[in-house]
């Protein structure tokens, strides 16, 4: 049986679902007999396709009536009502085509493993399950450690039986948790995507010590989240909370800075809270993270892009770049690239500087100064091969400030600890005025006279009190 996918290999069930197919199954005469393997394997092969083509459209219907996110559960019921229907359909087609009818025991077996297939994460099911948990890294299927939120961090049991399992499993998810189905073999022998619940999983195989597959995941605890509850969580003070949102009323375009778990996603998140829900906003990720078309009272119009990898051919493949090219032609307000990792830096400044004010990125650098250098040695990698100093006026005239977050030094709390508004460039230079600076506990403080004057000016009239600058130690609480 044969199974095209846009290129792209069948999902390849775990062993423990392949095992079940020994199972017997009554007859009228009282003789166990073995279930019609074909029939039984093109059921479930009818019961994958449909549940991946009619479950997104159930689920975006339901949140289009209701408003509301599916939750995990209601994703369940609502696969359970596609399968139940999509029995039916097998069938009467089986019928039609005079093929024999697997028992409705087996029916139902076969939909409990389509659904564990989809939903199921194994050895991973607990620990996503527990809110405490932060961060888990599997160096192998039975070396997994995770970091807790209190910081901590301790050694877990296995994730699975062996090392062939758990790569079966994320193939599965890889096939059936992303919105696009991503290969994990040795053709591919990385993925990049996002679970169900939100979760963020990369995996790589065969090219670490033993050839083995390892895996990590990072948990976003606000998936949405507003800079009051961010000041209240210590991320911020007052002052930066004024600030801040004045940035993003006065439009001014926002670069996000921090090192890896610093809660640069969770912060762009507050940053567009602060938009007009009217607003027109495209963004564009490796894998969908930001995900603000969650909720439609805060963002009503959202056009979310996510890049896509080549299939087997080598083919198909579409790059974060391209679809910063795409979104400009989609009537933008402000674009939002989730984060800045390569060539997309050019045509993400040019919509910076081409009137789509207010728009934002995140980018990995370890200070608010070095992610210049960071921007310009990714636009050296475009196909443009700009220049440092062309690089460096694309910059000046599309960046107007850096936000950098840092860890604190509990460990446990994120802090805005740098802010830098650029003001020019010179040669091989950007020019840049730190408006705030860190003091010793990494929390950023106000630099009295740094911000010039007519950005205060738009500032003040984005609502900003002048007054909250004039503080050397900031308002943060004592």
């Amino acid at each position: 049986m044969t199974h095209s996918n846009n290129g792209y290999p069948p999902p390849v069930p775990l062993r423990l679902h392949q095992q079940h197919d020994r199972s017997r199954q009554p007859s009228t005469d009282g003789v166990e007999r073995m279930p019609n393997i074909e029939a039984v394997s093109r059921l479930r092969q009818h019961l994958r396709d449909t549940l991946g083509s009619e479950l997104p459209k159930r689920v975006d219907a339901q949140q289009g009536r209701t408003g509301a996110t599916v939750t995990r559960e209601g994703r369940r019921e609502l696969a359970r009502t596609v399968l139940d229907d999509a029995v039916r359909v097998h069938s009467e087609n089986e019928l039609m085509a005079n093929r024999e009818l697997v028992g409705r025991e087996v029916e139902q077996r076969v939909m409990t493993e389509v659904i564990n297939e989809l939903f199921g994460m194994a050895g991973l099911q607990p620990l996503l399950d527990d809110p405490t948990v932060e961060t888990i890294n599997a160096n192998r299927y039975d070396q997994v450690f995770v970091q807790y939120t209190d910081g901590h961090r301790a050694r877990v049991a296995p994730i699975a039986d062996s090392n062939e399992e758990l790569t079966d499993l994320v193939r599965l998810l890889a096939a059936r948790a992303s919105s696009q189905e991503r290969r994990f073999d040795y053709g591919s022998p990385a993925v990049n995507l996002q679970l169900p619940g939100g979760e963020r999983l990369f995996a790589v195989m065969g090219l670490t010590a033993g050839g083995v597959t390892s895996l990590s995941i990072r948990r976003h605890g606000y998936l949405t989240v507003t800079l009051p509850e961010l000041r209240a969580r210590g991320t911020l003070d007052p002052g930066l909370e004024q600030f801040l949102r004045a940035l993003v009323q006065s439009r001014k375009n926002v670069l996000i800075t921090g090192g890896t778990g610093a809660g640069k996603t969770t912060l762009l998140r507050a940053l567009a809270s602060e938009m007009e829900p009217m607003e027109r906003i495209v963004t564009i990720e490796d894998a969908f993270e930001l995900g603000l078309e969650r909720d439609p009272d805060i963002h009503a119009d959202v056009t979310a892009f996510q890049a896509r990898e080549p299939n087997v051919e080598g083919e198909g493949a579409i790059s974060q770049a391209e679809l910063v090219r795409w979104g400009l032609r989609m009537s933008p307000d402000r674009v939002i690239v989730g984060e800045i990792r390569g060539p997309e830096v050019i045509p993400m400044c040019n919509a910076m500087s081409q009137g789509n004010d207010g728009s934002m990125a995140t980018l990995h650098a370890s200070s608010s100064r070095i992610a210049f250098t960071r921007l310009a040695s990714y636009a050296a990698q475009g196909p443009e091969r700009l220049p440092l100093e062309a690089t460096n006026l694309l910059v000046a005239s599309a960046v107007h400030f850096v936000v950098h977050l840092a860890r604190g030094l509990n460990r446990t709390t994120r802090v805005v600890s740098s802010i830098r508004e650029v003001v020019g460039a010179n040669g091989p230079q950007v020019i840049s005025n730190e408006v705030y600076r860190p003091g010793t506990d990494r929390r950023a403080r106000p630099v009295a006279g740094a911000l010039r004057s007519d950005t205060l000016d738009d500032l003040v009239d984005a609502g900003l009190d002048p007054g909250v600058l004039e503080e050397p130690d900031g308002w943060w609480p004592r």
